[in-house]
């Protein structure tokens, strides 16, 4: 695999992307992605959504979050024909830059319980699990 060119995402990747996490992502008990969604994150902090491109071809994502306080990683992914040659780690690494950059000083992503894959991922790149928290959500709509 040559090497991929990571970018931050912009508007004109939308559908791209959505179409991306569809195959790549891990989209279980999450509500859908909207492109109306993708566009406000990219407004909100246009340096924060950052793509892997090959070949012309969107190939690994990861959403840099960060409020000013708090440091979470989003929508890691690598697609299926990419994977295992250092794309996920090396999307890792451009993130942990730039919120070291930013100032923090600890990073989080949650992962689901069955997610095997995604865990293994997170326990290579030095990322344990927090035994004692656990997630509460509350749906908005």
């Amino acid at each position: 695999m040559s090497h991929p060119l990571l970018r931050p995402a912009t508007t004109a990747d939308v559908q791209a992307l959505l179409g991306f996490w569809l195959e790549a992502g891990e989209n279980d008990s999450r509500p859908a992605d909207s492109a109306d969604a993708v566009r406000r994150q990219l407004e909100r902090d246009p340096e924060a959504l950052v793509v892997a491109e090959l070949d012309g071809r969107i190939v690994g994502s990861v959403i840099a979050g960060w409020d000013g306080w708090r440091a979470h990683v989003y929508r890691l992914a690598v697609h299926p024909d990419a994977r295992r040659r250092g794309l996920g780690r090396l999307l890792l690494e451009h993130v942990e830059a730039r919120f070291t950059a930013l100032g923090a000083t600890r990073v989080d992503a949650m992962v689901l319980e069955g997610n095997a894959l995604g865990q293994a991922i997170w326990a290579a790149a030095g990322y344990a699990p927090q035994d004692d928290w656990r997630r509460w959500v509350k749906p908005l709509r």
